[in-house]
């Protein structure tokens, strides 16, 4: 699903990654992380895909609330379990979304 973001200026956090093998635990981290997201004070709401490289892009109000995420503490938990066990790589990048415009999207 598209993420429904406002009007930008708005920032997008792009974080790119490859899976290790190991399972244990990942899906049910990854799933409370978005519903933890989701309860965060400036965030707008996030895409994501998966075959082989996986790429989540979620979307905040401002910086401050992308810092005060990172910080979060389940985060930063989860954060350590991805460096030492379920990715391989991955690279974040923080952008400013400076316009959008989109087709097909009903406003419903």
């Amino acid at each position: 699903m598209i993420a429904n973001t406002p009007r930008p200026p708005y920032y997008a956090v792009i974080f790119s990654n490859i899976r290790t093998e190991i399972e244990e635990g990942y899906v049910e981290t990854a799933l409370e992380m978005i519903r933890l997201a989701e309860t965060q004070d400036g965030y707008l709401g996030h895409e994501s895909v998966r075959e082989n490289l996986g790429i989540t892009v979620s979307y905040w109000k401002n910086t401050d609330a992308i810092r005060n995420w990172k910080q979060q503490t389940d985060h930063l938990l989860a954060q350590r379990m991805g460096r030492e066990k379920w990715y391989a790589a991955y690279k974040t990048r923080i952008c400013l979304v400076e316009r959008d415009y989109e087709f097909g999207i009903s406003d419903s």
